[in-house]
This record gives C-alpha cells, sequence and structure tokens, in this order.
C-alpha cells in the first residue's frame, strides 16, 4: 500500500532531520556569536553564514537521497524480524501473493516500530561530523583574531594601556590626559606608558605605610608623595624611580599632538589652465587630524585685470563637518559663475586646517594652487606706435611676475625633491616674463637689447647707404632723439632707470634659479612702478633736507667731549661651548671629583641640545648612572655631552695695523716711486 510506504519514510525522514538540525545550528553557532560580539567583522561573518547555508541545504539533500534510496536496508538492519524483506515495500505490487506479502510487513513494521525505533536508526545512520565544526571555528577564530590586529594597529599606544595591578604600598601612577584628546584616564601599577602630551600624572601609594617616598625625575627633580599624591604636567618624555626602594626606571613617553595635514585632491597641478570653453571646475580637498578639526576653510582670492590695475577678492568659505571629528573633506563642482571667474581672471586657492588644542592650536595650510581662465586674444606689442605706460595683455604685470615667484619659492618649500629640470623650466619663464616687462618699460629709455638673447632686435639698413652716416644707420642707435629726452622730466626718468635696474636684478636671479633671492628686488621695481602712475596725478611738495641745529658755543671749539669714535671696535669670537660643559667633559675622562652642580649643567645641555626624545632619555639615565656612583658610566655620559659640543664659528678679524709715523712717512716713500 503506497499510502503506508509514504508515511514510513516521512516519519524516517523526520528523525533524520532532527539527528541533523542540532549539527547545522552548533557549526552556525561560532558565526552567529562573532557577527554579534564584533560589530567590525560582520562582513565577514555574513559571508561565512551564507557558506554555511549552503553547506546545510546540500546536507539536507544529500540525506534525503539517502533515506529514499537507503531506508530498506536500514529497516533489515534495525529490525531483524522482517527477515531481510523491506525491498517488498519499495516496488509496487505485481501479483496478489506479493501484495499480502507487502500487507504482512507492514502490519509487522505497525507492531513493531516505535518512534525509539525511528531515533535509533536515525542515530546509527547519521553520526556527528566533527570537521564541520572545527572549520567554522577556525573561521570564527582567525576572523577575530585579524580584527584585534587591525585594532591595535589603528588605536594608539596611549590607548592601549593595559593596567598593571596595584599593590598595597607600592607607587602606582593615575594618568589624566587633556580632555580635548578624548583618552580616558586611567589608574596602573609602576610600568613603562605613553601618554598624550600635557597629561597630568599623580605618583600615588595605596594604603601607604611607613616613611612617605620620593620619585626621583630624569630631569633632576624629585616629588614627595603625601596624602595627595604627587602631580605633574608632563610635557616631555621622562623616567622616573622611587628613591631607595629599588633601582628599576620606568619611561613615561609622550605623544604630541600632530598638526593637521590638509591635501589638495583636486586639481592636481599646482597652476590648471582651464579651456577656454569651460564652464565649471571641480575642486577636492580634505584635511585630517590625530584628535580633532575644530576649523577649517578655503580661501579663494580672485585676481581680475590687467597691467598694474589688477583688482582682488578675497573670500572663505568653510568646509562642511563630518561624521568624524578627526576628518574633514569637500568635494564640489564649481561653476565659474559661483567663483566669479571671467575671461582673462585667476583664482589663486588653498586649505588652512586648525585642530582642537585648547592652548597652541596647530595651523596648516596647503601650498597655493591657481585656476587660469585665458582671456581673448590681445593685441601685439608692435600694434602701437605711441609710447605709452600701459602693457599690452600680452604681457605679465609685475604683480604677477611676483606671484608667480612666491608661487615657486612656496612650491620649492613645499617640495624640496622638485625636478632640476621642472624649477629650471619655471624659473626661466617667471626671467622672461620679467625680461618682456623690462624691454617695455625700457623703450622709453632707449634700452633695446637682452642680456640673454631671448629678444630680438632687427636692424634695417640699405645697401647704397655710404660713408660714416651709412655706418652709424647700420651698425648704431640714434637714442638721443629730442623727443626722447623731452618726452619725460629727469625725475620721471631717474625713477624708470630705478625700476629698470631693479628688474635686472630680478632676472638675473631667476635666469641663475635663485626665486627667493628675485623676491626683493621685483618689489623695488613694483614700488618705482606705483611710484611712476602717481606721479601724474599726486603733488608732493619737496622740501629741502634741515640739518638739526646745533649748540652754538660748541661751533668751531674742537670739543670733542661725548662725540663717538669713528672706528669700529674689533669682534671677539663667541664662545659656543658653556665653560662648565668643557670643564665637565674634561672631569669625567679622569676618576677624580667632579665640579660642584656638575649634574645641573649636564641636563642643562641635554635638555637644549639634544631634541630626540630616545636620545635625551638615554642621556639623562648616563647622568643618574654617574650620580649613583657609576664610574664606568662616565664614559658613557662623556660621550653624549661631546655630542652637544659643535665646532665654533670662524671669526673674520681685520688684520691690526699701527698708525704710527714710521708707517706714514713709509707709505709717503712708496707713494712717491
Amino acid at each position: 500500500m503506497p499510502g503506508e510506504t509514504d508515511h514510513l519514510l516521512r516519519r524516517l525522514w523526520a528523525a533524520i532531520l532532527r539527528r541533523r538540525a542540532p549539527q547545522w545550528l552548533l557549526v552556525l553557532a561560532p558565526l552567529a556569536i562573532l557577527a554579534i560580539v564584533l560589530p567590525a567583522a560582520r562582513t565577514a561573518a555574513a559571508i561565512a553564514i551564507v557558506a554555511w547555508a549552503v553547506w546545510a541545504i546540500a546536507d539536507a539533500a544529500r540525506w534525503r537521497r539517502r533515506t529514499a534510496t537507503q531506508w530498506t536496508s536500514w529497516l533489515n538492519e534495525a529490525i531483524p524480524a522482517l527477515e531481510d524483506s523491506s525491498a517488498l515495500l519499495a516496488s509496487a505490487p505485481q501479483t496478489p501473493i506479493t501484495r499480502l506479502q507487502q500487507q504482512r510487513l507492514q502490519a509487522r513494521l505497525a507492531s513493531a516500530l516505535t518512534d525509539h525505533d525511528y531515533r535509533s536508526i536515525a542515530r546509527q545512520q547519521s553520526r556527528y561530523a566533527i570537521a564541520p565544526l572545527l572549520v567554522s571555528l577556525a573561521i570564527a577564530g582567525a576572523a577575530a583574531g585579524f580584527h584585534a590586529q587591525s585594532t591595535i594597529a589603528a588605536v594608539p599606544r596611549h590607548q592601549q594601556q593595559a593596567g598593571k595591578p596595584i599593590i598595597d604600598g607600592e607607587v602606582y601612577l593615575r594618568v589624566t590626559p587633556p580632555a580635548y584628546t578624548g583618552v580616558a584616564a586611567f589608574d596602573t601599577g609602576a610600568r613603562d606608558i605613553q601618554i598624550p602630551q600635557y597629561s597630568q600624572v599623580r605618583w600615588c601609594v595605596k594604603n601607604p605605610t611607613g616613611a612617605q617616598p620620593i620619585v626621583e625625575l630624569g630631569d633632576g627633580q624629585t616629588l614627595t608623595i603625601g596624602p595627595d599624591c604627587a602631580t605633574l604636567r608632563v610635557e616631555d618624555s621622562l623616567f622616573w624611580r622611587t628613591r631607595g626602594t629599588n633601582t628599576s626606571r620606568y619611561n613615561i613617553r609622550v605623544t604630541p599632538d600632530q598638526a593637521p595635514e590638509v591635501t589638495v585632491i583636486e586639481p592636481t597641478e599646482l597652476i590648471h589652465l582651464l579651456k577656454k570653453d569651460t564652464s565649471t571646475v571641480q575642486i577636492s580637498v580634505s584635511a585630517k587630524d590625530d584628535y580633532a578639526i575644530v576649523r577649517a576653510s578655503l580661501h579663494m582670492t580672485l585676481a581680475r585685470g590687467s597691467g598694474e590695475n589688477i583688482r582682488f577678492s578675497d573670500k572663505e568659505v568653510p568646509l562642511p563637518q563630518s561624521n568624524d571629528p578627526k576628518t574633514r573633506s569637500w568635494k564640489k563642482q564649481w561653476t565659474l559663475a559661483e567663483l566669479g571667474m571671467e575671461p582673462g581672471d585667476e583664482l589663486y586657492f588653498f586649505v588652512r586646517a586648525t585642530d582642537n588644542a585648547p592652548e597652541n592650536p596647530h595651523t596648516t595650510q596647503s601650498p597655493t594652487y591657481t585656476l587660469r581662465l585665458p582671456g581673448p586674444e590681445a593685441e601685439s606689442l608692435d600694434s602701437t606706435a605711441l609710447p605709452s605706460m600701459s602693457k599690452p595683455e600680452n604681457l605679465r604685470s609685475q604683480r604677477q611676475v611676483i606671484i608667480d615667484t612666491e608661487q615657486l619659492v612656496a612650491d620649492l618649500k613645499a617640495h624640496p625633491d622638485m625636478a632640476a629640470a621642472t624649477l629650471r623650466s619655471r624659473s626661466e619663464g617667471i626671467a622672461a616674463d620679467q625680461a618682456a616687462l623690462r624691454l617695455r618699460y625700457g623703450q622709453f629709455l632707449g634700452e633695446e637689447s637682452s642680456l640673454f638673447g631671448n629678444e630680438e632686435h632687427e636692424h634695417e639698413h640699405h645697401d647704397n647707404d655710404k660713408g660714416e652716416a651709412g655706418m652709424m644707420k647700420e651698425f648704431g642707435h640714434a637714442h638721443d632723439q629730442e623727443d626722447n629726452a623731452t618726452i619725460f622730466d629727469p625725475q620721471t626718468k631717474a625713477v624708470l632707470k630705478r625700476a629698470l635696474a631693479a628688474m635686472w636684478d630680478a632676472e638675473k636671479s631667476l635666469r641663475a634659479v635663485s626665486p627667493k633671492t628675485a623676491l626683493p628686488p621685483e618689489y623695488k621695481a613694483l614700488d618705482a612702478i606705483k611710484e611712476l602712475q602717481a606721479a601724474e596725478r599726486v603733488y608732493l611738495h619737496r622740501t629741502a633736507f634741515v640739518p638739526p641745529a646745533l649748540k652754538e658755543e660748541k661751533r668751531m671749539t674742537g670739543d670733542i667731549v661725548g662725540a663717538m669714535s669713528y672706528k669700529r671696535a674689533q669682534g671677539t669670537a663667541g664662545d659656543t661651548v658653556p665653560a662648565e660643559v668643557r670643564d665637565l667633559v674634561q672631569a669625567l675622562s679622569r676618576d677624580g671629583a667632579l665640579p660642584a652642580l656638575w649634574s645641573k649643567a649636564a641636563r642643562d645641555a641635554i635638555a637644549a641640545r639634544i631634541g630626540d626624545q630616545e636620545q635625551k632619555l638615554s642621556a639623562q639615565r648616563a647622568v643618574q648612572d654617574v650620580q649613583d656612583g657609576c664610574v664606568p658610566c662616565r664614559a658613557e655620559l662623556r660621550a653624549w655631552l661631546r655630542g652637544t659640543l659643535t665646532d665654533a664659528p670662524v671669526l673674520l678679524q681685520a688684520r691690526p695695523s699701527a698708525d704710527t709715523a714710521f708707517s706714514k712717512a713709509w707709505q709717503g716713500k712708496e707713494q712717491g716711486k
């Protein structure tokens, strides 16, 4: 009867499921715990759970097929009373005798099979496998270990403090970092720690007995631990020990507050030339700090105009805050209308960020980036015949030359490893702009040549010109024209000559790839040009020099009492090595007594001349060892002090000469020859 057989199969399959389900759940348990306990590892846990689901479905399908094909052999093995006849139940009856045998077997099974028998068959055929559970535990353990390592690498060392047990009667530390760092305060026993700068450290004793302990610091200070503990605001790395009880030293290393890091992601070039048909430009900036950023802004300066008539307008846009107070980033597609740019304009922008340090906040500024929007084609240099103080558009103004030079100096400072070819190309490009501007103004004084041959000056002559006039026309220039002599007054010419001389100096420095030294003459040229522009509209009353009045009784008397000598005093070499340090270095090379107050002199020299924190701690340990009477340690301290000494500078002194009667007679004799 098929209905009875199907009922038997369903009960047997249900028993197999009840047997397999605990193993499936047992394999799932480590992965579920991983996802709940470690939120950062949920992605890995989700992937593992998906793999578990695929495995569980495949395992269930495998056991469903085994149950459908092997259930008869399972019954024969579990119930000997069936006499290996269960196979008759799996096929449809073909004869009345076969049907009668099936009915007899089903009746026998109905009386022989119980729930216990089904569970026994499932337990015997489906045994627990340990391999899937081991794989699940390995995956959970690997994910947890990787998350722990990444967390340790991401958290600063001063946030990884694992407190050492505090023992009665021993000194322990209470560390309170500054509130703005967000680092929690902690207590710990005597051990090496790393803390933020300006943390407050308190040395205390739990259940003190006996005399008050004294703490000796590496810089020579001593602190007495009283009922309210001993407190110190730590600014630099140091070490400490308890006097008398033991000789163990414990380091307190300080993590300084770092300045913010600002980055301009787009554009990538410091000077970005926009296309003429550009309507938008993308600016992407970011700033990050080790604790928090309280203020970050994008500063933009728009330059508009030509020649010396350039107008500047400034704009400051704050960077939007993010969910993480340590970072700020902004990426925006600006339209030229939002930036206020028109053809021929230049936009200079930089990013400035300030951290949350309350006393001395750090401010960082990025290099200045330039956006240039080309203007319409300008007329050529020779398009005008009349001399004019205004220059054509294809020449850079003196202000623009200064801006480009300052930009190059800033870029060189921000990128000291700038390629030599790039540096020379940019410097010579600015020099070419300065030369073109110099020649433009030099036309009014007849200047028509360049030292470097970048400007061509053609000379027109005819073959039929003969004699002196023809030669002068061919090889010379008539600069003393009447118009040239009367077009400007002498005062204006003097100012113009001063401007050209300054331009010459700036150009030579730029040609020598020394942009920093070119800035002072560039500013001198700009001041002279401003004076030329103002000469026609500002009238200044010229007054002669009026010397201060002299006392009548002092005049013509020859009294020089109170007058200063015109001779300059001879300079003396400054002593760069303190005498007490020099004496201490010499005394350390011997086994005798050291000078008085030698420890103070050594610590002052170490604090002033050693910048590395680890080296400073080692040198201070050497001082303390020598104080404790360690004679072999003198060599180490002497080596540290010798390392702090610098060579005395070379002092150039004039050769002394005596102005005597003999020397005067000798000089007169030599001149007579």
